[in-house]
C-alpha cells in the first residue's frame, strides 16, 4: 500500500539525513493523515485518494516555488522545487500531449457528447480516464474546445 511506502521512504531518509526528502514526506504524510480524518468519520485511504492528496502537495510545492521566485528567494524557490520532485516520484507518469488528445477524442465519441450543454458529464468522464495523469485545468480547456468546434 501506498501510505505505507511512504512511511517506509520517510524512514530510510531519516537515516541518511535527507532533510529535503524527510521534510516532503513529513508534510506528505500529514495531509494524507488530514484527509482520512476529513469528514463525518475517520477511514482508510485508497491509493488512488493518496495518489489525488500527493498531487495536490505536488501542486502547492510548484505556486509556493513560483511565489518565492517572484518575492526574490531563490533558496526557497530551490527547496520547494526539490521537495516538489521528492513527491512527483510516487505521482503515475504523466500522459504526453497526445496521449491526452485520444484519450478525449475517445472518451467524447464513446459518449456521444457534443455542445457546451453536455461539458459537465464529458469532464467526469474523461477525468476518470486521466485519474490524475494530466493538469484538469489543461484537461478543461481541451474538452471545452473540442465541445465548442464540434
Amino acid at each position: 500500500m501506498l501510505a505505507d511506502q511512504l512511511r517506509a521512504d520517510l524512514t530510510a531518509a531519516m537515516k541518511r539525513r535527507d532533510d529535503v526528502a524527510t521534510s516532503a514526506l513529513r508534510m506528505a504524510l500529514a495531509a494524507v493523515k488530514e484527509a482520512a480524518v476529513a469528514g463525518k468519520e475517520a477511514k482508510e485511504l485508497t491509493d488512488d485518494e493518496i495518489l489525488r492528496v500527493i498531487n495536490k502537495e505536488v501542486k502547492r510545492r510548484d505556486e509556493a516555488a513560483e511565489a518565492f521566485r517572484n518575492a526574490d528567494r531563490p533558496d526557497r524557490a530551490d527547496r520547494e522545487q526539490a521537495e516538489r520532485e521528492v513527491l512527483a516520484a510516487y505521482l503515475p507518469a504523466a500522459l504526453s500531449p497526445e496521449e491526452l488528445e485520444a484519450i478525449i477524442t475517445e472518451t467524447l465519441a464513446e459518449g456521444g457528447f457534443s455542445g457546451m450543454a453536455a461539458m459537465g458529464p464529458a469532464m467526469k468522464a474523461v477525468t476518470a480516464k486521466v485519474a490524475g495523469r494530466a493538469d484538469g485545468k489543461t484537461v478543461s480547456d481541451l474538452v471545452r474546445q473540442r465541445l465548442s468546434a464540434g
